[in-house]
């Protein structure tokens, strides 16, 4: 029994060895499937950016994948191993709109979105930021709705019907609606693996 214990060890040192050589630095981002893997393991934490507009409205980009399916959400992404949420808030504008912004850099809300019937990309941890464009978004990733692309951006008076269910926890915040917002506490949203 003692030799069972002592390979199965060695086999799963062996194992972490051989992904982090695989890896190389996550500071970087993780490739796809160790990204998956890891997602299977722990909560992930990300950060939103709430863009609003002279006008009250909400920057929104288009999104259509494997885990949501097509539908609006608030821009944002995965923090990164020892990056900071502000590098990745300017991250995910350079990336998702092509444009700069400052933000406050204590968090409108954070929310905890559970997804339990998902192994992976089933539970995160999101921090809410207002955040003002200090550069416009890319004129060349603006929304065609004869054609729409992942990724692109539009400005959205109201909440859209179509935001992708896990983020209508956002939709007090969208609508300027504090009624609707719930505060900066935790929430748990899921129930099946449409949800996220």
């Amino acid at each position: 029994m003692l030799n069972r214990s002592i390979d199965r060890q060695q086999a799963v040192l062996d194992a972490i060895d051989t992904l982090r050589q695989a890896v190389g630095s996550a500071r970087e981002g993780l490739p796809e499937d160790i990204f998956l893997f890891v997602s299977s393991l722990t909560p992930l934490i990300n950060v939103d950016l709430l863009i609003r507009d002279e006008r009250g409205r909400t920057l929104l980009t288009w999104r259509d994948d494997r885990y949501c399916g097509p539908g609006w959400h608030i821009p944002g992404g995965i923090i990164r191993f020892k990056e900071s949420s502000a590098d990745r808030i300017a991250a995910v504008a350079a990336h998702e709109l092509g444009a700069a912004v400052s933000f406050d850099p204590h968090p409108l809300c954070r929310h905890e979105m559970l997804v339990p019937k998902r192994d992976v990309r089933g539970h995160f941890i999101s921090l809410l930021h207002a955040c003002r464009l200090e550069t416009p978004p890319d004129p060349g990733r603006r929304f065609d709705p004869a054609a729409p692309r992942a990724g692109d951006w539009a400005w959205h008076a109201r909440c859209p019907d179509d935001l992708i269910p896990v983020q209508r926890v956002y939709r007090g915040y969208i609508d300027d609606d504090p009624a609707l917002r719930g505060g900066p506490v935790i929430q748990v949203s899921g129930g099946n693996a449409e949800d996220h």
